[in-house]
């Protein structure tokens, strides 16, 4: 049932729900959380935990993927970023966590004014698969037709096209838009594709043969697409109508299922476990990881928003350092905020509430808060 609210005589809209608004209902049963298992797969692909690290400059770095992946998860590299614009980036990352607020835009967007290399996303892909964990990378939907041949050759496991908002039907007056649907099914490796927020732009991703969409604007903590466009969609609701569109596309496409990532707002581990109790297959996560000692961002958190050249909709946070990337995955918890062992707060949660799986803990009760 369509829960719409009259905002005024000549407009109406309906209700939705951010992760702060739900929460997660025990049930008669309850488990060990050793019995837990958070393990997953997509495609050929099996991962330990549900975890995506974000592709962001703050959190991810080649070692930081190549950690993450040893630690069970998937790193994905930004290969807009600086890691291949230079050759090494260590300095530039000085100056931005070096720089005062009033500067840090104009100082980003100088130093992400030098151009992306061909030859250093092939290396980065490489560093990655030498390294014997699966090579993920994104690229924004008006760069993937300039780079994805260098991205595919350098042998990238999962290709991500992550955008603030992507569409299975781009209209554009100046120049050829990505046929989403033809170049997927041109491509040997498994594509994700997104953000979206609605059950109609999820359903129309999927039907383009994406191996997953993203849910959400992404950037989290570090976006102000809200302030600057007026665009959000709470992503409690907006991960449920995507499961729902999932649900719908199996049954149109005779079985087939498509991954729902949930990206963005996700620094705490209760919103990671609201998220897949919403529908979430799995969990892109940027700000919780640019805590770790191991990311490269020196304590502070950005996305690719934050250096649009013309209109930025996102910032420099200071997230600070909560130990370890180990720590903040698996624990032990150094504070009772949730940044450290989310997996264990993950598998804590199923097992208060009787679930073994992921897939099952889809299916828990939840209350809206509201």
């Amino acid at each position: 049932m369509m829960n719409e609210i009259e905002i005024g005589r000549n407009k109406r809209g309906r209700r939705s729900y951010s992760l702060d608004d739900v929460a997660v209902v025990p049930s008669r049963r309850t488990r060990d959380p050793e019995d837990v298992s958070t393990a997953w797969q997509m495609d050929a692909y099996h991962f330990d935990i549900p975890i995506f690290g974000a592709p962001m400059d703050s959190s991810m770095s080649p070692a930081t993927a190549i950690a993450l992946g040893k630690l069970g998860g998937l790193g994905v590299l930004d290969l807009e970023g600086l890691w291949t614009r230079y050759e090494d980036p260590t300095r530039y990352y000085d100056r931005i966590a070096a720089a005062a607020d009033d500067d840090v835009v104009e100082l980003m967007r100088e130093v992400y004014s030098e151009p992306i290399k061909p030859e250093l996303i092939r290396d980065r892909i490489r560093e990655l698969r030498d390294a014997g964990v699966t090579a993920a990378g994104s690229l924004s939907p008006q760069r993937t037709q300039e780079h994805w041949k260098t991205v595919v050759d350098a042998g990238v496991d999962l290709f991500f096209i992550r955008g603030t908002t992507v569409s299975a039907e781009h209209v554009s007056s100046g120049r050829e838009p990505l046929n989403l649907k033809r170049f997927i099914y041109e491509l040997d490796v498994p594509v994700i594709v997104g953000g979206c927020a609605t059950y109609t732009a999820a359903l129309h991703l999927m039907r383009t043969g994406a191996a997953g969409v993203l849910v959400g604007f992404g950037g989290g903590a570090s976006h102000t697409t809200r302030e600057t466009l007026g665009i959000s969609v709470p992503l409690a609701s907006a991960v449920a109508d995507v499961a729902g569109a999932r649900r719908d596309y199996m049954d149109e496409s005779g079985g087939r299922y498509v991954h729902v990532i949930a990206d963005g707002g996700l620094g705490h581990s209760g919103d990671m476990v609201k998220a897949i109790a919403c529908g979430a297959d799995g969990l892109m996560v940027g700000a919780a990881l640019a805590r770790a000692e191991e990311a490269p961002g020196r304590g502070y958190h950005w996305g690719s928003e934050a250096h649009h050249p013309t209109l930025t909709r996102g910032h420099r946070v200071a997230v600070g350092t909560a130990g370890p990337l180990e720590q903040i995955l698996f624990g032990p918890s150094v504070a009772a905020d949730g940044t450290t062992n989310m997996v264990g707060a993950l598998r804590h949660a199923m097992a208060t509430t009787g679930y073994l799986e992921l897939k099952e803990f889809q299916r828990v009760e939840v209350v809206t808060t509201f």
